[in-house]
């Protein structure tokens, strides 16, 4: 339509009868707004709308109004030029028909309102509610249609791109279902990136940075300028590579270098022997040890960068020498000579770290879930661990422990709040994180032994390892020896068998007098119990199960 520039009002198309208190509808300008009338008896039982917005005047301008017949405002649509209007509603009290014999008119009502300097085209009249989509592409066919109209050679390069867009949306399926698909992948795409988090990366400045020497350290006095470089004693850097992190990393892993290789193997040595072959795994330099083995330093540097830097083949290489596979057992006159086992003449003892602590519990028990990546998790913690040190209004402030899986996930994803890190395995002497840690400290403490023993995450593990004894083995030396297995990979001896039945049966006559301590027991962590065994029987077994597990030959690689 294209209307006057002045405030009119009239009907552009209508089926209202005037003389029966206005029944009927019409479409309506006032005071060049859009709207809509739906009338049984003005005004106590009818509906008008109309747009906030003024139509343009004297401009051509596509209109639709769309009705679902739901006798309420909302089921009105105002649409101009394909997009929806809000809308005013004057009033919204429909209850009768709106059905009438008077003819359908345009430019006025049936005998009145008529609409002075209206100028209409292409008139539709659809038996059915439109939407927003309907709206967009009747919009868009008008203008459409008139550019169709134009010989080819007067069409602009915005009309073609205009039609060949339409033609695209509306009429070419290919192009449809890619659309579709694209839609599909960006909203997972966006879901992702509101599960994940924002990780910051540095990027090469443009210009060099400038450094010089200072003259006794005085900031602002300087003397000679300094360029990116490497030390003289170390290969020289080669010409082809830039003068950067990139080209510094690449140097870095050149087979010639002679540091990268072994300090990395020395750090991998002394995660399976305890001790590098440099003990300080983090000084190479003058004020470091010297390794005690030089040439198998070298030799296992060289078949890591031969091997192509794989690291698993490295710790395959170790654990299966025959070095690693020595006995720890050790003599006087091997302590004598030896102390600190730094010529290797046994096999490595030391106690484990604590993510693997935790993580041999897991695994003995079958709990552990072997999934690979995902987001941190938050297994078992005392209450109130991070709300004696949080601040108010931090987003960590509450533990909210995992549910299922979460429990039993490997430590390395466990959530890590530096200010207050999980207890269990800070007692096992693991950092904060707040720094790196070349090489742990390692103590021994009764803190770690009530742990072990009394960490709902160790109880649990050492009940679902009853449970499966039970229902698995027959017989009380069957079942031990289930257990010992899983734990440390041998079966006990006579005089072990005896030590260990001597505790069963103490246990057992606890258990069965004590009902109610055995079930308080079973209650511990989430994994269901099978409640097919005796509780009495599997409580005094899940007790045996955990003193097991606190051995030190559990507890000691």
């Amino acid at each position: 339509i294209k209307i006057p520039a002045n405030d009119s009002s009239g009907s552009i198309v209508a089926r209202m009868d005037e003389g029966h208190q206005h029944r009927g509808w019409d479409v309506w300008i006032e005071g060049r707004r859009l709207g809509m009338h739906l009338i049984n008896q003005w005004q106590d039982d009818a509906i008008k709308v109309t747009t906030k917005e003024q139509l343009p005047g004297n401009e051509w301008v596509h209109i639709a109004v769309s009705y679902n017949g739901s006798k309420t405002a909302d089921g009105v649509k105002l649409f101009v030029n394909g997009k929806p209007q809000q809308k005013n509603v004057p009033a919204n009290s429909l209850k009768g028909t709106i059905r009438t014999d008077v003819p359908f008119k345009i430019g006025q009502r049936n005998h009145s309102a008529l609409l002075s300097g209206l100028a209409i085209s292409e008139l539709r009249v659809y038996s059915r509610p439109l939407d927003a989509a309907n709206a967009q592409s009747l919009a868009e066919s008008t203008k459409l249609a008139a550019i169709v109209k134009k010989p080819a050679e007067s069409r602009s390069e915005d009309d073609v791109k205009s039609v060949f867009e339409w033609w695209l949306k509306s009429v070419d399926e290919p192009y449809q279902k890619a659309t579709s698909h694209l839609t599909t992948l960006e909203s997972e795409a966006e879901a992702i990136k509101k599960r994940g988090t924002i990780a910051h990366v540095m990027k090469e400045q443009d210009a060099q940075a400038l450094a010089y020497v200072l003259n006794r350290g005085e900031y602002d006095q300087r003397l000679d300028e300094v360029h990116p470089g490497t030390p003289e004693v170390l290969p020289a850097f080669p010409d082809d590579y830039p003068r950067d992190r990139l080209g510094l990393a690449k140097w870095l892993l050149r087979p010639e270098h002679p540091l990268t290789a072994r300090v990395t193997v020395n750090r991998f040595w002394q995660e399976v022997f305890g001790t590098g072959i440099v003990e300080t795994a983090g000084d190479f330099g003058v004020m470091g040890t010297l390794p005690s083995h030089p040439e198998l330093l070298d030799w296992l540097a060289l078949e890591f960068i031969d091997s192509g830097w794989d690291v698993q083949q490295l710790f395959k290489l170790m654990v299966m020498s025959s070095t690693y596979r020595q006995s720890a057992k050790t003599s006087p006159e091997k302590l004598e000579h030896d102390p600190g086992n730094r010529l290797l003449a046994r096999g490595p003892r030391f106690r484990m770290d604590a993510e693997m602590v935790r993580d041999a519990a897991l695994a003995a028990s079958d709990l552990l879930v072997d999934k690979i990546g995902g987001p941190s998790v938050k297994p078992y913690q005392p209450e109130g661990v991070w709300e004696s040190i949080a601040m108010i209004g931090s987003t960590t402030r509450f533990y909210e422990q995992g549910q299922g899986d979460e429990l039993y996930r490997r430590s390395m994803y466990t959530f890590i709040k530096r200010m207050a890190p999980p207890p269990s395995m800070e007692i096992f002497n693991a950092p904060n994180r707040e720094y790196c840690v070349v090489s742990r400290d390692r103590t021994n403490t009764p803190l770690q032994a009530l742990i072990t023993m009394n960490d709902p995450q160790f109880v649990e593990a050492a009940r679902h390892l009853a449970e499966q004894a039970l229902v698995e083995q027959d017989g009380v030396n069957a079942r031990v020896d289930f257990i010992t297995q899983r734990l440390i990979s041998r079966t006990f001896q006579d005089r072990e068998r005896e030590v260990v039945a001597n505790s069963l049966r103490t246990l057992q006559d606890y258990y069965k007098a004590c009902p109610e301590d055995a079930k308080k027991l079973l209650e511990v962590g989430e994994s269901p119990v099978n409640d097919s065994l005796d509780t009495s029987e599997l409580a005094a077994w899940t007790m045996l199960t955990n003193e097991l597990m606190n051995l030190d030959e559990v507890l000691n690689k």
